[in-house]
């Protein structure tokens, strides 16, 4: 495997335990080499879990 979809929303949610998930997610992904199969967007929780990855 080489590439992980993620599906997230396009806010940060009602708490900012979903921010630092999905942060830990791009970072995680970033470190096992894995990259990200998302669309494009840069807000809410995918542009967190893309700025981790891309980070």
């Amino acid at each position: 495997m080489q590439r992980i979809c993620v599906y997230c929303g396009s806010n940060h949610g009602a708490d900012n335990v979903y921010t630092e998930l999905a942060r830990n997610l791009g970072r995680l992904l970033a470190q096992s080499g894995l990259g990200l199969v998302y669309g494009g967007g840069s807000v809410g929780l995918m542009g967190v879990v893309a700025d981790a990855v891309l980070a």
